[in-house]
């Protein structure tokens, strides 16, 4: 076996993601060793840009374009992403090869003072940079001030720790990947903070056209994730949203059937509109767009395809 490199920000998460793509591919390729895998960090304009807001530099892509573009030039074999950082209009030139068995999907909050939403009361300040989270906690608390706080985890919780945030609210899947879960204080169900779309699944993609690669992808792509992830990006999809529109998704296996539930907020974020479809798992996809079309006809004017 030849060497293998792969490509992906070189964030302590996403070094963490690769590391747990290695050691899968070692364990289900038997010609696979160690030593045939290279891993190449890439910078983004995603980490290169970390004062400005996403939607003012270009969008979430910009966690993935540059580590597509090198396997696009075949400068790496492998890309490693965050399943969320990723656009749902995927490039027709490379595919998603394994959705690796998903991890923790919650949001949770970072916080020593926060530990029941009941502590989310009054006029707490919260670090998040995004939309979809900062609406989900003002329906909980309207008086809760969302500000702007972007980086890598470890950035986030030294912020957190310098005293002019009470919390942070992060994907549980980074957190725990990063050994940090003793910091969080609270968990938040599903039915009070839905997720967004692709959290907690490391997506593994390649070129399309690879099949020595795509062949080696399959062994470690857990198909349960694979079915829900496809039903939520496809709802993603259908409405057309971009960086800025807050979104939640979640598809969950369920009596064998898949099951998706999803969140749309109004272009001002003063209303939300939630529908849920439960249908057979081979309709995933269907079922997708089936849930954003009924998203778009609730929102009707109050949401415009961006």
């Amino acid at each position: 076996m030849t060497k293998i490199t792969i490509g992906a920000r070189g964030s302590k998460l996403s070094i963490a993601n690769v590391e747990k793509v290695k050691e899968l591919l070692i364990q289900r390729n038997n010609d696979l060793k160690k030593e045939n895998i290279d891993f190449k960090a890439v910078k983004t304009s995603g980490d290169i840009n970390q004062d400005e807001k996403l939607s003012e530099i270009g969008g979430k892509n910009l966690f993935c374009k540059e580590i597509e573009e090198k396997l696009k030039n075949k400068e790496i074999d492998i890309a490693v992403h965050s399943l969320k950082d990723m656009e749902s209009v995927e490039d027709r030139n490379l595919i998603i090869g394994a959705y690796v068995k998903r991890n923790d999907y919650r949001d949770v909050i970072i916080s020593k003072k926060i530990k029941c939403l009941e502590d989310l009361k009054g006029k707490i300040v919260i670090g998040s940079s995004s939309r979809r989270r900062e609406l989900q906690l003002k329906k909980i608390n309207k008086n809760i001030l969302v500000t702007s706080i972007r980086g890598n985890i470890d950035t986030r919780i030294k912020k957190l720790e310098e005293g002019k945030l009470d919390g942070i609210i992060l994907a549980a899947a980074g957190v725990k990947s990063l050994n940090y879960a003793n910091k969080i204080g609270l968990f938040f169900r599903v039915e009070e903070v839905l997720p967004a779309v692709g959290q907690g699944i490391i997506a593994v993609q390649c070129n399309h056209n690879d099949d020595v690669i795509k062949n080696l992808l399959r062994n470690i792509n857990d198909a349960e994730t694979e079915v829900c992830a496809k039903s939520e990006r496809a709802m993603l999809k259908t409405i057309e949203g971009d960086c800025e529109t807050a979104v939640g998704g979640l598809a969950i296996i369920e009596n064998n059937n898949l099951k998706l539930k999803a969140q749309l907020f109004s272009d001002t974020g003063l209303k939300s509109y939630t529908y849920e479809m439960t249908g057979k798992i081979s309709e995933s996809v269907n079922i997708g767009e089936t849930v954003g079309k009924e998203l778009l006809k609730l929102a009707g004017s109050e949401f415009k395809k961006k």
